[in-house]
């Protein structure tokens, strides 16, 4: 950045005092003159103070304790022997670095002699920049070798009785500024560069600002205190400073609302991006980031591909080691893409030298565990530097190196971090009708988020139905269906769950038949959420029926037959016969752990259950015991906010056999329950149900009486008037009631 020089005590220059240096001491190719104590003008060369600077007052006290703390040498203090500290401000084009360095420079500029910012991004501007600042430097009362700028500058420097501060701006790497750092001196010297990998040390990474103080700053900048309009316009910009400060300009200058400018923008984002040069900044986003995208094409094609590859997913941490583990990917991609990414395919060490190169640009930042991140205006640039048939190739890539890593088995909660990481990534790349969201929408629903596995599944059924119209597969409508109407029951709706049954289950019957493996299992949920909507019995009677068809069809060891022994037990005891359901679950459980494992969802189901009827049955303490053993096994497999997990500790707390402290762990699951479900989830309605329980018994029945007042309007607007649950909370609500009424 260009910035104004001032000399021999002009405008931002400052005197400086100390002791004059005797005469004749030579340093290097420039002596010294003598001199006296006084006060002599030192130049002075730094860009005009940025405007508003918001966010950053952490990285400016990180900064100041980075080049001027205490201790060790070079802290900034005059002295033989001392060594300048050196600080490197590196980040994404666009962050802010410059206007970081500038503003550090203006607020510390009363503590130093001399202050000089180099453009460093071309050898011969730096060199020409050194022979400057040597003449002013020997105007000021040092002889220089015109031979040697660089030398001279240096040895003035290292002599000097006052600290000074150098800053070299848009520095390519390390090398190309090495020689051109001091080496001795009470100095600070701060480099900015889009290169990400410097000494231990010396990086600070300058990040993108965070959502809220995004918001805040366009708010202010544009006078518009529309803060809705604030934060969309953010999360669309990502936060990035010079983006925000360009937008904010734009609409200043063209008389356009946050809201307007928004809405312009997600119309016209390549050219909006091109346009509303700052002051502070004559590049704008595009031809900022452009020019590193560009550079890594030439230097890094290997890198250049992997960046088009990770700009066509989604703007969240990429697991690349995941998504570039196997070599036989190749043969599925487009020749001008295999030619590229193919090398990365399978290569742990091409593919960790490509995203070196990511960082060295700072294209990409670390995100974790094999993780990286980028930002999505570098995603936006670098499709928009693609012909639309190169971009489709890419993402045509995108989607089948992300389908590939999805892991088969989604039941299993040890294929769920995977599953985790490729989420955001497979929503945006995959198609709806092909078999990898498929699997990423069961993953949603086994790992306990209900609700999106639903939704999810509903936009595949639809995207079915589509296809279907044009000449799709009808079969895979059903199966959409199937999915869609099982995770509905999930995610709290029994009734509708089971009513998306009764309808799916004649077009199963006739287009897949009777007996197909569809079809049984339709009925088998048809039957469970029966159950789960009120008719207990009439589960457990299709349950019944189903039973000797799947033995028959299947195996006795098939899951899905287990499935069925697991809901007739459950009906079983909900109908009335504990006893017996107890003895269901004992004789399936070895079974369970035998044909699945000990720690397959299923079978920590079939225990919960299993130390639930223990307890329906009269064993309090034995159910207490085996929901304790239960619920770490469950926290550490499942996670502490699983359903299964909440389920769990419900349980537990109902048989704790402490009326006081089951009112207290009902009180603290309860608002989990309700975040991570909902508030009308049927779990939460019924841990609402034994928190007013547990509350009457430890003594405060008008409490009791007030909760089920609340809970009974709930349960009958969500369950239904004659649902059992309803009738049971209809039934408290009068007992206690009746208790509070006796004890006032």
């Amino acid at each position: 950045m260009a910035g104004h020089e001032v000399a021999a005590g002009r405008d931002l220059a400052v005197s400086a005092s100390g002791p004059g240096v005797a005469a004749g001491v030579i340093h290097g190719n420039v002596i010294v003159a003598a001199g006296e104590r006084e006060r002599i003008g030192l130049p002075v060369r730094l860009a005009p103070r940025p405007g508003e600077l918001a966010g950053r007052e952490a990285l400016l006290a990180v900064l100041r304790e980075r080049l001027s703390g205490a201790g060790g040498p070079g802290a900034g203090e005059p002295g033989a022997g001392s060594a300048p500290r050196v600080v490197a401000l590196h980040g994404m084009g666009g962050a802010g670095k410059t206007t970081l360095a500038v503003e550090y420079a203006h607020r510390h500029r009363a503590e130093f002699g001399v202050v000089w910012q180099f453009a460093a991004d071309d050898r011969a501007v730096l060199e020409a920049d050194f022979a400057r600042l040597s003449a002013l430097l020997a105007a000021a009362g040092g002889l220089a070798d015109p031979r040697d700028p660089v030398g001279s500058v240096h040895a003035v420097l290292a002599a000097s009785p006052v600290p000074w501060l150098l800053i070299f701006d848009n520095a390519p790497d390390p090398a190309a500024v090495r020689e051109f750092l001091p080496g001795g001196g009470p100095g600070q010297v701060l480099i900015t560069s889009q290169h990400g990998l410097w000494p231990a040390g010396q990086g600070v990474e300058v990040p993108v600002l965070d959502g809220e103080v995004a918001a805040l700053f366009l708010v202010s900048r544009s006078g518009d205190a529309d803060l809705a309009a604030a934060r969309d316009l953010a999360g669309e910009l990502g936060g990035l400073p010079l983006a925000l400060e360009q937008a904010a300009a734009y609409a200043l200058a063209a008389g356009l609302s946050l809201g307007g400018y928004l809405g312009l923008f997600r119309l016209r984002r390549a050219e909006l991006l091109d346009r509303g040069e700052v002051s502070e900044h004559p590049a704008s986003v595009t031809a900022t980031i452009g020019l590193a995208v560009t550079r890594l094409e030439e230097h890094a094609p290997d890198a250049a591909g992997l960046l088009r590859l990770l700009a066509c997913l989604a703007p969240e941490p990429v697991p690349v080691g995941l998504l570039l583990s196997d070599p036989g990917l190749v043969s599925g991609l487009e020749p001008e893409v295999a030619d590229v990414l193919g090398p990365l395919l399978g290569n742990p060490l091409a593919m960790t030298d490509a995203i070196a190169a990511l960082r060295r640009y700072s294209l990409i930042t670390p995100a974790g565990d094999a993780m990286v991140l980028v930002h999505r205006l570098v995603q936006e640039i670098t499709l928009g530097q693609m012909l639309a048939e190169v971009a489709g190739r890419w993402r045509h890539a995108a989607a089948v190196v992300t389908e590939a890593a999805i892991p088969p088995e989604l039941a299993l909660p040890g294929m769920w971090p995977a599953c985790a990481a490729l989420l955001p990534h497979a929503t945006v790349v995959l198609d709806l009708t092909g078999a990898g969201i498929w699997r990423i929408a069961s993953y949603v629903g086994y790992s306990g988020s209900y609700a999106a596995a639903r939704d999810l599944f509903r936009r595949i059924a639809e995207a079915h139905e589509r296809a279907a119209a044009n000449g799709g597969e009808h079969r895979d409508i059903l199966v959409a269906r199937y999915e869609l109407a099982s995770w509905t029951g999930q995610a709290g709706d029994a009734a509708g769950a089971r009513d998306l049954f009764s309808a799916l289950l004649p077009d199963m019957e006739r287009v897949f038949g009777p007996e197909h493996t569809y079809t049984l299992t339709a009925r088998h949920e048809f039957a469970r959420w029966t159950g789960d909507a009120g008719n207990v019995a009439g589960a457990r009677d299709l349950l019944a029926a189903l039973l000797p068809i799947e033995e028959r069809v299947l195996g006795s060891d098939h899951r899905d037959t287990l499935k069925t022994h697991h809901e007739f037990a459950r009906f079983t005891g909900q109908a009335g016969d504990v006893a017996g359901a107890r003895n269901l679950f004992a004789a399936l459980l070895p079974a369970e752990e035998r044909v699945l494992g000990p720690e397959h969802s299923y079978t920590l189901a079939a225990r919960h259950q299993f130390a639930t009827v223990t307890g329906d049955a009269g064993d309090v303490a034995g159910a207490r015991d085996l929901f304790a053993a239960l619920l770490p096994v469950e926290e550490r497999v499942l996670g502490v906010e699983h359903p299964f997990t909440l389920a769990a500790r419900h349980q537990l707390a109902t048989f704790t056999g402490d009326v006081a402290g089951a009112r207290d762990l009902f009180a603290a699951l309860l608002p989990v329950e309700e975040r991570v479900l909902g508030v009308e989830h049927p779990f939460t309605l019924a841990a609402r149900h034994q928190l007013a329980t547990f509350t009457g018994n430890a003594g405060d029945p008008a409490g009791a009486r007030d909760l089920f007042a609340a809970l009974l309007a709930d349960t009958e607007r969500v369950l239904g008037p004659e649902h059992p649950e309803t009738l049971n909370t209809r039934r408290s609500l009068e007992y206690w009631t009746k208790e509070a009424g006796s004890a006032g």
